[in-house]
């Protein structure tokens, strides 16, 4: 089979607007978010006005990163030492970071081979371990039932913060992913739907929530210069109340990301494509299972997963060496030991050690792909080929 030449890390170039938005900027020589004149907003606070318009939410608040403002908005709602904080099986590690950093236990939620939270388990474990709130990730752009979710957390009186850093753009029966809980958590790292190297969001409708979150990212008495926070009152105890912990986002890259949300949308459906076409191509496939895509979830398929649920260890990781062979880069998240941006549950050692049979079955045949917009529609065809290819030898030679 013809090998693949593409990149699975290069993304598509910054654009001219971007670029020039960013030059002007530097041109200033003001970078920094609270450096502006007069009444002039500046980038930062403009890009918090359009994504709170974009996110449907009354309030945003532009930080440095996805996995600052997940910290945030859990300590903008007092969670602090000893408390519980519920979260999945399966998730990247800044998630549990940010319970660590609070100083928050996390239980972890066991997962379904559709890579979304159990909802059977989740509300077992809010009975048996009396949590403060759930930290929902919908991991690599997976949204659970986000109706029977609520549902269950209104009826056990539990918060909710989303981690929407691989849902950013989606939506449950239309309501845009982020906008279920007390607040939505987005990132803007290079490999997520917008690009500025390292950058977060933090959006919500409570305004004391907010007020806290903007004081803690560190606005000292700049709280006014925010694009799209409450209004002055509320900061008036909270202001002297929370610390400042200092995790602002800077000019430089607000500017690089207002131009890349007037294309997002845009974006998604070029993403969807491709992921549909690479879904669609190994869909069948004996001994390669497609997780399925409800008709309520509008996602973004940045990424594709894909597991071969009967096969060992050993053939999984032949399968991944064949396709690097190949050109084609998956990642497996059944390793004992984290590789690059991958880990589980067992690799995380400062977060008690939790039993999650159900999930470490998932994960064991848990297979990764990002697909970034450099790939044409041709180049998805000939990964999934590839795919197609590597499952069907490696299920053959396991059986023999």
């Amino acid at each position: 089979m013809q090998p693949f030449t593409g990149s699975f890390t290069q993304q598509e170039p910054i654009a001219d607007d971007a670029i020039e938005a960013a030059v002007e900027v530097l041109r200033s020589g003001r970078l920094h978010r609270y450096n502006t004149i007069g009444d002039e907003l500046g980038p930062v606070a403009e890009l918090e006005k359009a994504y709170a318009e974009y996110q449907g939410s009354k309030y945003c608040l532009a930080c440095t990163s996805g996995g600052y403002a997940m910290a945030t908005a859990l300590r903008a709602l007092g969670i602090g030492a000893g408390d519980r904080v519920l979260t999945n099986g399966f998730t990247l590690a800044p998630v549990p970071g940010a319970i660590a950093a609070v100083g928050a236990e996390a239980v972890l939620v066991e997962i379904t081979s559709d890579l979304v939270l159990d909802l059977q388990d989740l509300e077992a474990k809010i009975e048996t371990t009396t949590p403060k709130l759930l930290l929902l990730s919908n991991m690599r752009g997976h949204l659970c039932d986000m109706d029977a979710l609520m549902a269950i957390l209104d009826r056990h009186s539990i918060p909710l913060i989303e981690d929407c850093a691989h849902t950013m753009g989606a939506s449950w029966n239309g309501r845009k992913s982020g906008s279920f809980g007390i607040a939505g958590c987005f990132s803007t790292q290079t490999y997520k739907h917008m690009n500025s190297g390292e950058g977060g969001l933090l959006t919500s409708d409570d305004p004391e929530f907010m007020a806290r979150a903007i004081v803690l990212s560190g606005s000292y008495m700049l709280y006014e210069r925010h694009g799209a926070g409450p209004a002055p009152e509320v900061f008036k105890d909270i202001r002297l109340d929370t610390p400042n912990m200092s995790g602002r986002m800077d000019n430089l890259r607000a500017s690089i990301l207002l131009t890349q949300l007037d294309s997002l949308e845009t974006n998604i459906d070029r993403w969807n494509a491709r992921h549909d076409l690479v879904a669609d191509r190994l869909r069948g496939i004996p001994g390669v299972y497609v997780p399925i895509r409800p008709v309520e979830e509008r996602y973004v398929g940045s990424s594709f997963q894909f597991l071969m649920p009967d096969a060992t260890s050993e053939t999984i990781q032949k399968a991944v060496a064949n396709a690097k062979a190949l050109g084609v880069e998956l990642k497996w998240f059944g390793a004992d030991s984290p590789v690059g941006f991958t880990s589980n549950h067992q690799s995380w050692r400062y977060i008690e050690p939790q039993e999650l049979p159900k999930t470490d079955a998932i994960l064991t045949g848990l297979l990764d792909m990002r697909i970034p917009l450099t790939f044409s529609l041709e180049d998805c065809a000939h990964v999934a080929d590839i795919i197609a290819h590597v499952a069907g030898n490696a299920q053959q030679k396991g059986a023999a």
